[in-house]
C-alpha cells in the first residue's frame, strides 16, 4: 500500500482566504452568534436576546459572518433570519472546543498533583 501523496503548500492568496476566516472568527460576539445558530436559524432579535448583545452590535458582526460565507440570511416578513452557510464550523468549533477542555484538564490535573 503507498504512502498518501502530501497536498502542495497553499499559495499567499490562498493563505491570505485562510487567515481571514480565521480572523472572523477572532472574536467571542461573533463566536456566541455563531453557537447560537449551531442549533437552528434565528432571526437578529432571537440572536440578540440569546447572546445579550444589542441589535446594532449584532448586525455588525453578522454582516461580517455574512461578508466571509460562514452565514447566510433571508428575509422573512418584517425580520431577516440567518443560519449557519459553512457546514464546516460545526466542526471546527467542536475541535477546538475539545483540544482546549482537553488542555485545560491536562493543567488541572498537573496543578493537582
Amino acid at each position: 500500500m503507498g504512502r498518501a501523496r502530501a497536498k502542495a503548500p497553499l499559495s499567499r492568496e490562498a493563505l491570505e482566504l485562510v487567515a481571514q476566516r480565521f480572523r472572523a472568527l477572532a472574536d467571542p460576539t461573533r463566536l456566541a452568534l455563531l453557537q447560537a445558530l449551531f442549533d437552528r436559524e434565528r432571526t437578529v432579535q432571537e440572536l440578540c436576546a440569546d447572546t445579550d448583545t444589542s441589535q446594532a452590535n449584532a448586525s455588525k458582526h453578522l454582516a461580517l459572518l455574512l461578508e466571509q460565507g460562514l452565514v447566510a440570511r433571508q428575509r422573512d416578513g418584517l425580520f431577516t433570519r440567518y443560519r449557519i452557510a459553512d457546514p464546516t464550523l460545526q466542526s471546527l468549533c467542536r475541535l477546538v472546543c475539545g483540544a482546549l477542555a482537553d488542555r485545560h484538564e491536562a493543567v488541572r490535573a498537573h496543578l493537582a498533583s
